[in-house]
């Protein structure tokens, strides 16, 4: 008989897939790592057995103890499967961004999940990295393998994934395209082949545009697991193996995720999408006789409800318009929607200054990501505070989100409601929509 004694057994050996459609007009082979193979749907499998071993070795992780780590719901889920043969518990804590599918698959598996909030500073005690340091204080037997931090995560893709890139392809693979985000994958795999090719294999990082990886400001952005939106590079992360960087609107890269479902038959998640654009611009000048391996992280079941669901595309503005729109209402018109900013930091008199009835609350400049929008502050609410007290202690939450391209009858769906709306579109609040602004 063949089996296998357990899931973790199935770890690693994913196959390389030939993207055909996707590729029309490029000379070049293209070839898709295809991570979702692994047992727990994603590349964050390799490295969840090294840490957990590791751990078990050093003695910093003990029988019956919980693991505590921050994460974008993929590590956690390796993490998870190796729990369960092992007999530990497992809490997780994720950014507020994190499609809700992923949340529930890591409760399936039987881990505590703790959200918060993605738009503060790594630092911020209410940020996700630091709340998983609070908890792994205070918790008794508890560990952090700490995935941004551990050098056990670049060794499982050196003694892995690097290996089965090289052997796969007879040691024709002459550019590696891999999306950062603790930066674990692009170091160990990137560390090998350049080792096995004596620097011959050009290794390309991908992020999505805003990360700081290549350069960016560090505002926000949409697709989940990849980039860093501030200045903190973990120490995974081994810049030297890298020989370039393509950064990928979010726009971009959902729309090339949709298209390997649709034109591959790969139903993957964003990252793989951000992968692919970023591997088909290497590509195109290539000649014929090169090969590009792209690895994809993860498969796309937990994104079904975001990146796959019209309705969301739409109202965060990544659709074309249909009929008569938002657009209209925000753009050209005699009362044209004003978005007014207030940094949260500012008093409530400099508030009542800018004598608008609504304003929007973020700490950057317009036009704001919706990342980091903080709340809104109604000047019939601020003229019963005191005009000394700073706006943060008076804001109110987001208001429902329209999307650029959403129909005027949404709009007033919305509306009727709500009295406003912030409008997206790919992402950016561009407009404050009210009532008077359908009349």
């Amino acid at each position: 008989m063949k089996y296998y004694n357990n899931v973790v057994e199935l770890i690693g050996h994913t196959p390389l897939v030939k993207l055909n459609k996707v590729t029309e007009g490029i000379a070049c082979t293209v070839l898709a790592k295809v991570e979702y193979f692994n047992p727990g749907g994603s590349i964050k499998d390799r490295i969840a057995e090294k840490l957990i071993d590791a751990a078990e070795a050093s003695g910093q992780l003990k029988p019956g103890g919980t693991i505590v780590e921050p994460t974008s719901g993929n590590t956690g889920i390796g993490i998870a499967l190796l729990a369960q043969t092992r007999g530990y518990k497992c809490i997780f804590v994720l950014p507020d961004k994190v499609a809700q599918d992923k949340i529930d698959t890591l409760k399936a598996y039987g881990a505590e999940v703790v959200v918060c909030p993605s738009a503060v500073a790594h630092e911020d005690p209410r940020s996700y990295y630091s709340v998983s340091d609070r908890l792994a204080r205070e918790i008794p037997g508890a560990f952090k393998p700490d995935q941004y931090s551990n050098l056990n995560g670049p060794i499982a893709h050196y003694e892995t994934t690097g290996p089965e890139i090289w052997k796969d392809t007879d040691g024709q693979v002459t550019h590696v395209v891999i999306g950062v985000g603790t930066g674990g994958t692009i170091s160990g795999t990137g560390k090998y082949l350049k080792e096995v090719s004596h620097g011959a294999v050009t290794i390309v990082g991908c992020d999505p545009t805003g990360s700081v990886y290549s350069n960016g400001t560090g505002r926000p952005y949409l697709v989940e697991g990849v980039g860093r939106g501030d200045d903190f590079v973990p120490a995974a992360y081994d810049s030297s193996v890298v020989d370039q960087f393509v950064d990928i609107p979010d726009l971009e890269t959902f729309l090339m995720t949709r298209r390997l479902a649709k034109e591959e038959g790969l139903l993957v998640g964003p990252s793989c999408g951000m992968a692919v654009s970023a591997a088909l611009k290497v590509a195109k000048n290539l000649p014929k006789e090169a090969v590009v391996v792209v690895i994809l992280p993860d498969g796309g079941r937990g994104y079904l409800a975001k990146v796959f669901n019209d309705t969301w595309m739409r109202t965060y503005g990544f659709m074309p318009r249909l009929e008569t729109a938002v657009e209209d209402l925000v753009t050209g018109t005699v009362q044209q929607p004003e978005l007014v900013q207030i940094k949260t930091t500012d008093t409530v008199a400099q508030a009542l200054a800018m004598n608008a009835p609504i304003l929007v609350a973020f700490d950057n400049q317009p036009p704001a990501r919706v990342g980091e929008v903080m709340g809104v502050l109604r000047r019939e609410n601020l003229l019963k505070a005191n005009p000394a007290d700073l706006v943060s202690a008076h804001l109110e939450p987001k208001p429902t989100l329209l999307g650029y391209t959403d129909t005027i009858d949404k709009a007033k769906e919305v509306l009727a409601k709500s009295d406003c709306a912030l409008v997206l579109r790919e992402g950016e609040v561009v407009a404050l929509l009210t009532r008077d602004h359908l009349a």
